[in-house]
């Protein structure tokens, strides 16, 4: 990566010699020069990059352009790593004054000698350019070439309105599993890389009737490095989750023997079907099958592989479903649904269009990606799509399908600008298969640089534009419809030809202490598997220029002290770890922007964190341990140290408590924090809520803001703020209100809105309902009323409504049409609501997808069932009964024992309900 390495040094230099360069007279020159070079090379290297593997001096070239970018940057970062030492204080301080002065002036004479160097090699590499005659390539070069990154294949790309031949294989997949056939089957999807094996297995998994027929579900993803302990402990994790019961603990040291006992134990008298997601060899599934029961439940397996024999191998009763290429007919639908987002082909487009797809073999993963490429090109450029065809043709000419198929891949990868090649790419720092946070991704791709500033914009959301655009191509998977979501990264690949970033997962102390890299910028730890009495071995020595260090979920107890030294630190996680104390030396990191102490146990931050000038986002809370139903104190923030308005940089902070001796004062000091996007306060007192207003009126850029009263009883009157911050879109209040805030309806650009514990004694909907863009709204013990009536036309965009635990309920109506959009309703703990008022509600939400009861009365739901022969279906309600049907899915669910238990309108749980109801003491009501 070239390109990117000289775009972002000649930045770098560019600020360097306006700040710094000052400081080394002598070079000033040599640096501007070496920045001119550069900057000169900058337009020749994207092109120079492309055509390079098919041009052996090109590509040396190339090479030496990088490294020379690479070591120049070490040279700057060293300079400033020397200014940057603390000289202590007093007469100390003095002393050490001169002795550094001494030190320096070696330095400077030492990287004076260095800079000579780069100066000499630069020269040279723009010599080389000349004697070797590397002209200019033509613009058709922008669509040719390969990149050396890996995709993973097997992709889930589309959305569910933009598949297409999926039909015939996914319900002929479903019948296969729910048939009624006793014994463990196994059953393959096989085919070769980019045919859309995944996403047909996703569909068939997540298919309600395949749901319903079964109680236990995993999805596991296997791929070409897979670890049989780790396929068995991501199978526990998620089998435990399902029934949101606490998997067993010592999982993490647990041997293959002991994980299968495990899941076997789970499993022995459940009905379970299993996906084990891009298998490549029968090993994977024989070091697993002792945990499989074979019993008569009519469990499943299903697997995706590229070798179709790889489950017969290991199971003898198996099927398997060979996955073809799309036929013409149904690539082209796929191909303007991806190019033209449904629409018609323009007539202009139409034979550039199928020459283009025709290079694509009916492959679904080509077809997406180079439909987003011609996408991002727009549909006026005839010329540009026909100098695309041409490439294609001439790079594909007798190549295989899987040699198509790549270079499809990378034609859409070298469109890309620079910083999104390098974000792109930074996904390979991630093990093959690892669940990325997509916000964690975006502020790590900031701490690296490959996110610029705009004006008017964060650097936040830009990483969120960036991350749009990868999803857009295809280029990245995509877990949930935003970037608040997960993803998937890519296989591993290499970013670089020498040590500049790394990750290491499972490995062990000894390596890490044994590790010694000077130009190491980012060091990420996944999955550590041991642990000791010492935590130094989780900051290596000799790694002075890091700018990354990510720790999270990693088993140390104190902080490392290594960390102190790490001048250039941007981002530092200790996330999920049992760190407790912060040591008040760590402000010596003046140029960290992040720092990340989420469940961790810190409660309290030293005074020193306010000389962090730099520092954007503070998390700094956990959660309470998990109970079935929410408590008040589900989650602990922490004490802000004394000025914490200092940090005049910070964009997101959580969760500042209000408490104690200087709670006013606190609130006070918020105010100075204008450039905040994010706020989370909580122990909030009656007397601080005044102070709190007046700060969050200053904060013009405030996005969400989650405030939390020091206990159910703390009565808090937010009317206090006047002008509210107008692009505020998450209102998160939980405590006792004296009114809802009269500023609440002035909202325009609220989104979600969650009122918890609020007690409110007349009903938050008129306030709420004419809201333009409010997407997702939650009460938890929050109206004290009897009745919820939706207004005519309320709540136009909604699209998630939850009501838990509203004691007094008895009604829900709606006058007219309300909620339009919404998709999922939640109803929990409504002890009293009357079941005949939801099901009026229900018949005018025609979008609904989603149902759920949570302890609910059993008669209740029972007045759901279809088999119900209650006499209450007669007349006018059954036209309700029939809306019913149509919704895909309906849960009623039970907290039994232990874990969740859901139920669904099948004859099976109809009868389990009942038989709950029969169970309790006392009368059966008349319920069939």
């Amino acid at each position: 990566m070239a390109e990117s390495a000289v775009f972002f040094l000649v930045e770098k230099l560019a600020m360097f010699v306006e700040k710094e360069a000052k400081l080394l007279k002598e070079v000033r020159g040599k640096i501007e020069f070496i920045r001119d070079e550069l900057e000169s090379m900058k337009a020749f290297l994207k092109s120079a990059e492309l055509l390079q593997e098919d041009d052996p001096a090109l590509k040396v070239w190339v090479k030496q352009v990088r490294e020379v970018a690479h070591d120049t940057e070490d040279i700057l970062d060293e300079f400033m790593l020397n200014l940057a030492r603390d000289h202590g204080h007093g007469f100390m301080r003095y002393f050490h004054k001169i002795k550094s002065s001494m030190k320096n002036l070696k330095a400077r004479h030492h990287i004076s000698s260095r800079i000579d160097e780069i100066k000499s090699r630069v020269e040279g590499i723009a010599e080389r350019r000349q004697r070797y005659d590397f002209i200019e390539p033509s613009a058709i070069a922008s669509t040719r070439g390969t990149s050396r990154y890996d995709l993973r294949e097997d992709a889930l790309l589309v959305e569910e309105g933009e598949l297409v031949g999926i039909d015939k294989p996914r319900e002929e997949l479903i019948k296969w599993l729910v048939d009624e056939e006793p014994g463990l089957k196994v059953i393959s999807i096989s085919g070769m890389a980019g045919l859309g094996k995944t996403t047909l297995a996703k569909r068939v998994y997540d298919n309600q009737q395949v749901k319903a027929n079964f109680q236990s579900h995993a999805w596991i993803n296997v791929s070409q490095s897979y670890k049989i302990e780790g396929i068995l402990r991501d199978m526990i994790v998620q089998l435990h989750e399902e029934i949101e019961q606490p998997f067993p603990q010592g999982i993490e040291s647990a041997d293959r023997i002991k994980l299968n006992q495990i899941v076997k134990g789970f499993l022995q008298q459940k009905r379970y079907v299993i996906v084990l997601d891009d298998v490549w060899d029968s090993n994977a599934l024989d070091g697993i099958k002792y945990a499989m029961p074979n019993s008569s439940f009519c469990s499943r397996i299903l697997i995706t592989t590229r070798t179709a024999d790889v489950a017969t191998i290991s199971f003898n009763q198996s099927k398997v479903y060979e996955l073809e290429h799309l036929p013409p007919k149904e690539s082209w639908s796929l191909f303007c649904k991806k190019t033209f987002y449904g629409k018609p082909c323009p007539p202009h487009l139409e034979h550039v269009s199928r020459q283009i797809l025709k290079r694509c073999e009916g492959l679904p993963l080509a077809i997406v990606v180079i439909g987003g490429l011609l996408f991002a090109k727009g549909w006026s450029n005839v010329q540009e799509w026909e100098m695309i065809s041409r490439s294609i043709a001439a790079e594909l000419e007798n190549n295989d399908k899987m040699q198509s198929f790549r270079k499809i891949l990378s034609l859409s990868y070298n469109d890309l600008h620079y910083n999104l090649k390098s974000c792109f790419l930074y996904l390979g720092v991630f093990p093959e298969d690892h669940v990325i946070e997509c916000m964690r991704l975006i502020h790590l791709w900031i701490a690296e640089g490959f996110v610029e500033e705009r004006e008017r914009m964060t650097q936040e959301e830009i990483g969120r534009r960036y991350l749009k655009e990868l999803i857009n191509r295809s280029l990245v998977q995509i877990a949930e419809t935003t970037v608040d979501g997960q993803i998937k990264s890519c296989r591993k690949v290499e970013l670089h030809e020498r040590v500049w970033r790394l990750s290491i997962q499972n490995t062990c102390n000894n390596a890490l202490k044994q590790l010694n890299l000077p130009s190491l910028r980012s060091l990420l730890i996944f999955e550590s598997a041991t642990s000791s009495s010492s935590d130094e071995q989780f900051v290596p020595s000799g790694c002075r220029l890091l700018r990354v260090l990510d720790l999270r979920g990693s088993s140390l107890h104190q902080f490392p002290q290594e960390i102190l030294v790490l001048f250039h630190l941007k981002y530092l996680s200790l996330r999920g770890t049992k760190v407790s104390i912060i040591p008040r030396s760590i402000g010596k990191l003046q140029n960290l922007e992040t720092l990340d102490l989420k469940r961790t146990l810190v409660s309290e931050l030293p005074v020193e964190i306010t000389k962090l000038k730099k520092l954007q986002y503070l998390l700094v809370y956990s959660f309470a341990e998990y109970t079935p139903f929410q408590c008040f104190h589900s989650f602990m923030g922490f004490l802000a140290p004394q000025g914490i308005g200092a940090l005049a940089s910070l964009q997101k902070l959580g969760f500042v408590k209000a408490g104690g001796g200087l709670s006013k004062n606190t609130m006070q000091e918020l105010g100075k924090l204008s450039q905040l996007r994010r706020l989370g306060v909580m122990d909030l007192k009656t007397d601080d809520a005044k102070e709190l207003c007046h700060s969050i009126e200053k904060m013009i850029d405030l996005r969400s803001l989650n405030v939390t009263t020091e206990s159910e009883s703390e009565v808090i009157d937010l009317d206090f703020l006047t002008s509210p911050p107008p692009l505020l879109q998450r209102l998160y209040i939980k405590g006792c209100l004296k009114k809802l805030p009269h500023w609440l309806p002035l909202l325009k650009n609220l989104a979600k809105v969650r009122l918890r514990w609020s007690k409110l004694k007349s009903s938050p909907l008129i306030a709420l309902q004419n809201l333009p863009n409010l997407v997702e709204l939650h009460f938890n013990n929050a109206f004290d009323g009897e009745n919820l009536v939706f207004g005519d036309g309320g709540f136009p965009k909604l699209k998630e409504l939850k009501l838990d635990n509203l004691e007094n309920l008895r009604f829900v109506s709606m006058n007219g049409q309300a909620m339009p959009c919404l998709q999922s309703l939640f109803i929990e703990r409504c002890k009293h609501l009357d079941w005949q008022s939801i099901l009026v509600v229900i018949h005018g939400l025609t979008l609904l997808k989603y149902l759920r009861f949570d302890e609910m009365p059993e008669e209740f739901a029972l007045a759901f069932f279809p088999d119900s022969r209650s006499t209450m279906r007669e007349g006018i309600l059954q036209e309700y009964y029939e809306v019913i049907q149509r919704i895909p899915e309906i849960y009623f669910v039970w907290w039994e024992e232990d874990h969740w238990v859901p139920y669904d309108l099948s004859p099976y749980c109809y009868n389990a309900i009942k038989d709950r109801v029969m169970s309790r003491p006392g009368v059966l009501p008349e319920v069939s």
